[in-house]
């Protein structure tokens, strides 16, 4: 087959594949512009993801692949490049002319008219008068392709000769470019510049088998400079192979001919990092396997003969294709698993604001209550102690009271030089002043020791307490802004808290006039003052603020004044206690109705946004899987389950042998939902407990191209479960795979998932040296605990029976383990006698609800039975965790370890026999 005719092939099927591609891109742009929009209505943004790869993704879609022609010489390039299009449609050069000249960049690419033209790096076409527009041509004339000496303004030396060919290689799309020979560009450079933007595939045309010093020097700055170009060195030399190898004999000096040239060759180029082979399991090959090694990504090779060259040219870009669609899809991927998982953890995030919401408001009722009953408690029930600490306060500060108001300086009073006031009046006004210093003091003495008394409640309530509110108040606030309503400064409940608090830490105890403490005071003020001598002026001196004073704190009742400070905070904390009350439950109220909008959200997100983007991701994935390692070939039949067909397969990339699961999705949703649950599988970490997916691809043309069919690919197992204990699987072996299943389940439990089918055939059973181990398989139903919808999935009679209510977590697969464990026990896999009786499903979910489980074999021991009697507990929270179960079987296996004579006869058979029911099964092991 010619070379236009290989290469043609070769490229349609990568125009089919990003034509696949630009479908997924375009849709992934269309899905996440969509939901933007959605969920801007919404209140929230749900996927925070700008799509910035897209322009890249574009460009690199919209550059057309390209063959790069690098050579030893210009007359070498020119002959490979009438080698590719059959024809002499660039001029011979002889080795002295292609030395002695310039020769600029020349491109082409397909038109029906065959045109000629010179154009600018940045596009802008360049008039000038080429030879080419003088007479037809055949072949390009030697004129246009050379760079004209000498430099002005008008230099057209950067120029690229750009030729438009009607030529069956360029038809789908292929462009050729033959780089420019000029010394005043390094080669490094001219790589870079002919190599960006656009998929290449690079050929250097070699006439010398030998690489000069020069060569060397400049294939060796791209791998110092960690450019990797794969390149197809082709030799195209005059000379035939035997001459020339026999040339170059002299050259090594040992040797076969043959085969010392080849490895010459080779030796020059592995030197300098050009002959290495990547498989794509990442394995290294030498290049002595003449790049023909199945599977793999090829970075350089050798044509020596060309004669191979069509062959090897096909193989060459059919991998630089590869390449480049691998990253295109890989790139693309790439989003969509990112937007997966920020569905993934916002979904976390709002089932857990969902949990903890409720939890907040109720302890802040709580605390609350709590901080204003000791309040109260503190205001009526420590009278005894108010009144000590008001007599220690009055005490403490007698000094300095009576010192302050000995140097008071009266305002607003006349007074003579005999230290008189003039009029009744002004003595009421002094002892008034003094009557408010003396309070005043007093006031902020007991204050303090109040606050002493006291202030063992701010750390019990003050900090927590605080930042709950706080952190309420402020999703509230969120929640306003996210659902476009007007923010305003809310703070009601932080506001009545702090009062709650200031009562107890900021107290302020003001003895008002109207109080009857102070008409206690002012009566005992009134008869001192009538007391006095009224024909006799006192003397305002010091002395008499001092008695004064005395008088006021001596006449002070303890036991009143400390009611009066019980009064005061019983008034301010009802009140503010009231305050706190109707705002904590303004409060609920806005919360409650976000927490309903963040589920609705959740549910959108859950089923509609992020099947859909799994979708993608999975087409995106599965394409990457085509590209790099070819459709699966599937086998007999050795399987078939509610939801697939699982096949054999000899080989499948790395993977052998595998199994292949067939599975049609009937429409898009169903479709949309396998693509979910396949990315949660898919990304579940590998463990040796659990049955990891290799890949995935989609046959698009399966049903005519109107239902498409997902191949799975993963590891094939030996057996299940199931088969195993109806074959006849040992006790000890039983035990030790049922350890393993619960392994399996602590570590997806770890993963924040949860499996939901655990039973006998989601287990199979691979050799691991001369025992078998198990494997949980089919996660088709495992989902993150925030992603489940509360749907009734599952196996009968392994259903615990929350999962009929829709209101279930993880502990739902320690139920089902613990029915499973009771067939490890029984060591057969017929029904339990109690589940056999039920005659349809319904009827069996309903006795399961009312605690119906299985019964009680002999062959059970004490240890078994109580383990799975708690692994089928109805009340979820009283279910071991699968450490803990995983600790019971430890213990058990030690047991009979122990004691080898328990082992035998758990290894009978159960003597029990039961006649064959007629009943129909409604379930399924």
């Amino acid at each position: 087959m010619s070379i236009s005719a290989l290469l043609r092939s070769e490229i349609n099927v990568f125009n089919q594949d990003v034509s696949r591609i630009r479908v997924v891109l375009s849709e992934t742009a269309d899905l996440f512009e969509e939901i933007e929009a959605t969920t801007q209505l919404s209140g929230v943004q749900l996927s925070g993801e700008s799509f910035v790869e897209e322009d890249d993704l574009r460009r690199l879609m919209e550059s057309a692949p390209c063959l790069i022609i690098f050579g030893q010489s210009q007359g070498a390039k020119a002959a490979l490049v009438n080698k590719l299009f059959g024809e002499p449609i660039y001029p011979e050069i002889s080795d002295e002319e292609s030395n002695s000249h310039s020769w600029r960049t020349v491109r082409f690419r397909y038109g029906r008219l065959q045109t000629v033209g010179l154009t600018l790096p940045d596009q802008y076409e360049l008039v000038d008068n080429l030879v080419a527009y003088d007479r037809p041509w055949k072949t390009l004339p030697l004129e246009d392709i050379k760079v004209k000496d000498g430099k002005n303004e008008d230099d057209s030396s950067a120029a690229i000769l750009d030729v438009q060919l009607s030529n069956i290689l360029l038809k789908e799309g292929l462009e050729v470019i033959i780089t420019p020979s000029d010394n005043s560009t390094s080669f490094l450079d001219m790589v870079k510049s002919c190599t960006d933007d656009v998929l290449y595939a690079c050929l250097y045309a070699v006439s010398e088998l030998k690489l000069s010093p020069k060569e060397v020097q400049q294939l060796s700055e791209l791998e110092e400079n960690n450019l990797h170009i794969p390149m197809l060195f082709t030799y195209i030399g005059e000379a035939s192979p035997t001459t020339a190898m026999t040339e170059n004999l002299s050259y090594q000096g040992q040797g076969k001919a043959g085969k010392l040239t080849r490895l010459g060759l080779y030796e020059q180029l592995s030197r300098i990092g050009f002959m290495t082979m990547v498989l794509s399991s990442d394995t290294l090959i030498d290049g002595n396997s003449n790049g023909t090694v199945t599977g793999s990504v090829l970075e350089s090779d050798v044509v020596e003969d060309i004669e191979n060259f069509p062959q090897k040219l096909c193989s060459f870009v059919s991998m630089c294709l590869k390449n480049s669609l691998v990253a295109m899809t890989t790139m693309l991927h790439l989003v969509h698993k990112r937007s997966l998982n920020s569905f993934i953890m916002r979904a976390f995030d709002m089932q857990r604001d969902m949990m903890v919401t409720p939890k907040r408001l109720e302890f802040a009722r709580t605390k609350e209550q709590e901080l204003s009953d000791t309040l109260l408690k503190l205001a009526l029930e420590k009278q005894e102690e108010i009144r000590i600490l008001v007599s220690d306060a009055i005490r403490a500060a007698r000094h300095s009271i009576v010192s302050t108001v000995t140097d008071y300086e009266f305002i607003g009073v006349n007074i003579d030089q005999d230290m008189h006031v003039a009029s009744g009046r002004d003595l009421r006004i002094c002892n008034g002043q003094i009557r408010e210093l003396v309070v005043g003091r007093l006031n902020h003495e007991i204050a303090g020791k109040l606050v002493d008394s006291i202030n063992v409640l701010r750390e019990s309530y003050i900090g927590t307490l605080t930042r709950c509110i706080n952190s309420l108040e402020q999703q509230d606030k969120e929640s306003i802004f996210y659902s476009g309503g007007i923010i305003k400064e809310n703070h009601a409940a932080t506001a009545a808290l702090r009062q709650i608090l200031n009562a107890a830490y900021q107290v302020n105890v003001q003895i008002s006039p109207g109080s009857a403490f102070m008409r206690n005071f002012l009566d005992k003020m009134k008869q001192l003052i009538q007391s006095l001598p009224w024909h006799t002026q006192p003397t305002i001196d010091r002395e008499w603020k001092r008695k004064v004073a005395n008088d006021m704190l001596d006449k002070l009742n303890e036991s009143k004044l400390a009611k009066s400070i019980g009064e005061q905070f019983r008034d301010r904390l009802k009140q503010s206690h009231d305050q706190f009350t109707h705002a904590l439950k303004q409060l609920e109220l806005h919360h409650t109705g976000r927490l309903e909008k963040a589920e609705e959200r959740r549910q959108k997100l859950r089923k509609i946004h992020a099947p859909r983007v799994a979708k993608l991701a999975m087409e995106s994935s599965s394409l990457r899987d085509l590209i790099m390692y070819g459709m699966p070939l599937c086998g007999k039949e050795i399987g078939r389950g509610q939801y697939g067909v699982v096949y054999s397969c000899d080989h499948w990339h790395n993977v052998k042998p595998a199994a292949i699961k067939s599975v049609v999705p009937p429409d898009d949703k169903h479709m949309n939902d396998l693509a979910l649950e396949f990315y949660y599988t898919k990304n579940v970490p590998e463990h040796d407990r659990v049955v990891a997916l290799r890949g995935s691809v989609i046959d698009y043309s399966y049903g005519g191209g109107t239902t498409p069919a997902v191949l799975i690919i993963m590891d094939r197992m030996q057996r299940d479960f199931y088969s195993a204990i109806k074959a006849g699987f040992g006790w000890m072996e039983r035990l030790k795979v049922a350890r393993d299943v619960v392994e399996g389940i602590r570590f997806l439990h770890s993963q924040g998932l949860v499996h939901r089918d655990i039973k006998l055939k989601n287990v199979l059973l691979y050799r691991d040296g001369d025992e078998e181990r198990g494997k949980i398989t089919d996660l088709g139903f495992c989902k993150p605990e925030a992603m489940m919808s509360g749907s009734i999935v599952g196996t009968p009679i392994h259903m615990a029976p929350e999962l009929f209510s829709g209101h279930y977590e993880n502990s739902v697969d320690v139920y089902a383990f613990g029915i499973l464990f009771w067939y490890v026990c029984a060591g057969h896999v017929r029904l339990p006698l109690n589940f056999e009786q039920c005659s349809s499903k319904d009827q069996l979910f309903n006795s399961v609800k009312k605690g119906v489980r299985p019964e009680r074999l002999p062959i059970f021991d004490e240890d078994c039975w109580e383990l799975m009697s708690q692994c089928w507990e109805s009340n979820s929270l009283n279910r071991p965790i699968t450490g803990q179960v995983e600790a019971a079987l430890d213990a058990v296996s030690k047991r009979y370890l122990n004691n080898p004579d328990l082992i035998a006869t758990k290894n009978v058979a159960p003597l029990e026999r039961r006649k064959p029911s007629n009943r129909r099964k409604h379930t399924r092991h």
